[in-house]
């Protein structure tokens, strides 16, 4: 594997109360207009794409972003702005300052939710769409097993004992050597200073979850309603990629999402929940082979 690494960029992006920045990591050729987008899960960052990124970055341009509240992106000042709207406005700030000609996109749960968005609007740039195990139909068990560990102020010694702490909220990714494992939560940690007690604690804004735990039945049907909306007006080639045994994104829905729309291609990974992190080499394979069909 290549020793390549990602260079660190960040671009301003506009909201109510002024600016903040948005952070992505960049691969391959800076030349190159041929630009593949990744975005991450709910509590994740970009450097989740490294194995990705780096079997991409013959072809792409890799762009792996830190959404707002994540890795080396700002904190939101308002927790209700942490929400698909304003993940969207950025992103199309991100895709304005990076000056793609060709926009693929890889959205792992999320993501994923971003990238349907994205690829709904009229004139959206995205021109080959990878969802990984995501809908527009949510399972409510899942969100409330999420919605236990999102947020919550945690810190811990070494970045072993973090590593232990995620695989126990983390056991839908699926098979992982400890190695990779290790690779996956190293950059999901801050330095906790020395004078406040040393160890780690989580990269992201604990405030993510206000808007996810204000979220009531009525909002999250009106919020399923405006996806499926939006998934049915997506026209480009679209794959649909789903852990066989996750819990969020059901085989009804997926099933459903292979019929309209832009009746996305499946690919289904046995052994795995949610999600899929696009380590494992089918998994990179399936991504790979979707991406360069075209």
């Amino acid at each position: 594997m290549s020793d390549q690494q990602p260079r660190l960029h960040r671009v301003n992006c506009l909201d109510a109360g002024g600016l903040h920045r948005v952070a992505y990591w960049e691969w391959g050729d800076p030349a190159n207009l041929r630009v593949l987008v990744c975005v991450h899960g709910l509590t994740r960052q970009g450097r989740d794409f490294d194995v990705l990124a780096r079997a991409m970055s013959d072809h792409y341009r890799v762009i792996c972003v830190d959404v707002a509240g994540r890795g080396e992106s700002d904190w939101l000042p308002q927790p209700m702005d942490y929400a698909i709207p304003r993940y969207v406005a950025d992103m199309v700030t991100v895709l304005a300052r990076v000056n793609a000609e060709t926009v693929h996109w890889v959205g792992t749960s999320m993501g994923g939710l971003i990238g349907i968005v994205l690829a709904s609007l009229a004139r959206g740039p995205i021109q080959r769409l990878v969802i990984n195990d995501i809908g527009p139909a949510l399972e409510a068990a899942a969100l409330t097993r999420i919605g236990n560990y999102v947020g919550t102020a945690q810190t811990w010694a070494t970045p072993e004992d973090a590593a232990d702490y995620m695989w126990s909220n983390s056991r839908g990714f699926g098979p992982h050597t400890k190695e990779q494992w290790l690779a996956l939560t190293r950059p999901m940690l801050r330095p906790i200073a020395a004078a406040d007690g040393g160890g780690f604690r989580s990269h992201y804004d604990p405030s993510i979850a206000v808007p996810f735990r204000a979220a009531t039945p009525e909002a999250a049907a009106l919020g399923e309603a405006a996806l499926w909306h939006a998934y049915d007006a997506i026209t480009c080639p679209t794959l649909l990629l789903r852990g066989a045994e996750s819990d969020l994104l059901s085989k009804s829905t997926a099933l459903s999402m292979t019929q309209r729309g832009p009746r996305a291609a499946l690919r289904q990974f046995s052994g795995v929940g949610h999600a899929p992190t696009l380590v494992a080499h089918d998994q990179v394979q399936a991504v790979r082979e979707f991406l360069l069909a075209s």
